[in-house]
């Protein structure tokens, strides 16, 4: 589970191999072993005795910003696997198993959105509606088709315009239709990004922040260099790889999000107005995050695995450094 702390004021501290959380005179305790990650949301304090506990039981702490990216972690000093994985990252750009790669992460992000616009579609009788989706549908295909089709001797270097534009012409086809389905009072119809335009838009990326966080630990513990990507280019400070992988599970995010709206459970009150921006603030933030905790325990079949879904990116990360150690990249 995700310990997120966002009241102002709260005290965190150890407590044997518990975390106690402190609110007032209101005391609570959270065995260690459950936690996977601690979010930090607003002011609080917190003890070095729990940055100790946290660290011994490798969980990261994190401090996310208000539209839930994150700020900055505390995280053990160990590497997750020897050098030559982040050595081999250097060179994949300019490698045609980077591109397979970029092709597999993009292809498994359109499937993923082809299959929630598929399940949309399931639950919806007005034949307006489903020809709207199958419109997408057929859309969406085709760019995944497009991808499919570059040539695999080529490298990400030669031809990442073409894929930022079918990837591009993907996503605007399938939120233009997301914001066709949800409940009218919240209909929007593009994707906005910081600040957003609209509240569903706001709650989705706050999601995608949280997201984040998780591809970046999972990138850690497998020895992947999260600051060196393949399909976004370097910069300071930029966590390239991070941005790259995190395509793959946009979708998880986009239904859980949707599912919230959808089941009428998101109310005005969870959204802040600032000038023409919206962001969530701390009731919206709890359900989302409550939502989201409830989903990583389910467990689904991935790729040929039974497996929680918290555990998805984790056993991603793990498999594509292997397979970076054992190709012959030419450096």
């Amino acid at each position: 589970m995700k310990l997120v702390l966002n009241t102002p004021g709260l005290y965190l501290c150890r407590r044997g191999e518990c975390f106690q959380i402190q609110d007032n005179n209101e005391k609570k305790e959270i065995a260690a072993a459950k936690v996977d990650q601690i979010m930090i949301t607003t002011h609080a304090a917190m003890t070095t005795d729990a940055i100790e506990l946290a660290l011994e039981n490798n969980i990261d702490i994190i401090f996310l910003k208000s539209t839930g990216q994150p700020m900055g972690r505390v995280w053990h000093s160990k590497l997750g696997s020897i050098s030559t994985i982040r050595r081999k990252q250097l060179f994949l750009q300019d490698s045609p198993f980077g591109l397979l790669l970029i092709k597999e992460w993009l292809v498994e992000k359109m499937d993923n959105q082809i299959k929630l616009l598929n399940k949309l579609a399931t639950n919806r009788r007005d034949e307006e509606r489903r020809k709207i989706i199958k419109d997408a549908l057929e859309k969406i295909q085709k760019q995944k088709e497009n991808i499919q089709a570059i040539p695999s001797n080529e490298t990400v270097e030669n031809v990442r315009g073409l894929i930022l534009g079918y990837e591009g012409t993907a996503g605007r086809v399938y939120f233009e239709t997301l914001g066709k389905l949800i409940p009218e009072k919240y209909y929007f119809e593009k994707r906005s990004r910081n600040p957003a335009l609209d509240p569903f838009n706001c709650m989705l990326n706050y999601s995608y922040g949280i997201l984040y966080s998780s591809v970046e630990k999972a990138c850690i513990i497998a020895g992947l260099d999260p600051y060196i990507g393949i399909m976004h280019t370097d910069n300071y400070n930029k966590k390239a790889l991070v941005f790259d992988l995190v395509e793959m599970y946009r979708g998880y995010m986009d239904e859980i999000v949707f599912r919230l709206f959808s089941t009428k459970k998101v109310e005005d009150e969870f959204f802040d107005r600032v000038e023409e921006g919206y962001y969530l603030n701390k009731e919206g933030k709890k359900l989302l995050i409550g939502e989201y905790n409830k989903e990583l325990e389910v467990k689904m079949n991935y790729r040929g695995r039974c497996i929680e879904f918290a555990n998805i990116i984790q056993y991603d990360c793990h498999q594509i450094a292997n397979r970076i150690l054992k190709e012959e990249i030419k450096c």
